[in-house]
């Protein structure tokens, strides 16, 4: 069965210099067992692939149901000299909720 990641999470992003940085809030418990199996830094890397350069990492933050991811090198040196649209990563969480879950 796959599943939009928006049916079971909502999210919030920004940047932390040339990183990125993608915070995944689950609804409620079971979204919270589905993303921390099926939501891994290899998966998040694969999906931004093109626009992250460097390696991701995440942290799993389990009293809040949420998991932080960090990926490097995505922002084109950060906000204050990157000639990127979104120098600042705040449509990366949109963008990530899009993605399907095969469960």
């Amino acid at each position: 069965m796959k599943i939009k990641l928006l049916e079971i999470a909502h999210g919030r992003s920004g940047d932390k210099g040339d990183a990125a940085n993608i915070g995944i809030i689950a609804y409620d418990e079971k979204g919270y067992e589905l993303i921390g199996k099926y939501l891994t830094a290899e998966r998040v890397k694969e999906y931004f692939k093109g626009i992250c350069q460097g390696k991701v990492e995440r942290y799993e933050l389990p009293n809040l149901r949420a998991l932080n991811f960090l990926l490097h090198e995505t922002l084109g040196g950060g906000g204050t000299v990157s000639l990127k649209h979104d120098a600042q990563g705040k449509t990366l969480a949109a963008a990530l909720l899009r993605m399907e879950l095969d469960i």
